[in-house]
């Protein structure tokens, strides 16, 4: 019986322990690697809450242990590979022979790293937020680190003449998309939780639709739909709560 207790916890560090593998994977830029880490981190974190629940295992060192997994998993690693995707914008130019730009001053790359600073400053917010226990306020640091590190898979994957390879290949997009996370990671959109806490239709409702949406879009879309989906999640809150505003009035 004491054991039960430390089951999430120990949930929990998974989820670090996979997001230090994918630390070392895009220190080598190895993206694919990281990329299948980060998710593996992911599913730890989707469950060690609710493991809590069942097991009446709550505790406050879980939620500060929550919080630091995540800031490893899903902040400190999507930060770097922003950082090291800047890094290697002009060595991929010069591969395949594209017009060279003089955005490189050195310190660029560095503005990959705004969003490891984002993503803290979000998730000690969540701590101490009383209206984020069943929802979000702002883009969830895992949703934005799968969206992060989805650009180089997206990049990996396309044309090299294609629209898309010469968007993601433009050093002042990646660096307003690295604004852009920091700005969603904090701004004041509430966002319906992904957490299950209950297995039942009526709980679960929105979660389950919309991860059945996801998973028709990542069988058609594959990597491209990974930003496909984050958008969708925003579209699809701002929908629940318009409705929960009409039914409440």
């Amino acid at each position: 019986m004491a054991f039960k207790k430390h089951i999430p916890n120990i949930i929990t560090l998974c989820n670090l322990a996979a997001g230090l593998v994918a630390l070392v994977y895009a220190f080598d830029t190895h993206y694919q690697m990281a990329f299948v880490w980060v998710c593996i981190g992911i599913f730890f974190d989707f469950w060690d809450g609710f493991f809590a629940r069942i097991l009446k295992a709550q505790s406050p060192i879980g939620l500060q242990l929550d919080s630091l997994a995540d800031m490893v998993t899903s902040g400190v690693v999507p930060g770097l590979i922003m950082f090291q995707m800047l890094v290697g914008i002009e060595d991929m130019r010069e591969e395949y022979n594209l017009a060279a730009d003089n955005f490189y001053l050195g310190l660029l790359p560095y503005v990959g790293f705004i969003i490891t600073l984002a993503s803290c400053y979000r998730l000690a917010k969540f701590n101490v937020d009383a209206r984020q226990t069943d929802s979000f306020i702002g883009l969830p640091t895992p949703a934005n680190a799968l969206f992060i590190l989805s650009l180089p898979m997206i990049l990996a994957h396309s044309d090299t003449d294609s629209w898309l390879f010469a968007f993601l290949s433009n050093p002042y997009v990646l660096i307003g998309i690295s604004l852009l996370s920091a700005f969603m990671l904090n701004a004041e959109i509430p966002l319906f939780s992904l957490k299950v806490k209950y297995f039942n239709w009526e709980t679960n409702k929105i979660q389950i639709v919309f991860l059945v949406i996801s998973v028709l879009l990542l069988f058609f879309l594959q990597y491209l739909a990974i930003p496909v989906i984050i958008l969708f999640y925003v579209a699809l809150s701002a929908i629940t709560n318009k409705l929960s505003a009409k039914t409440a009035a």
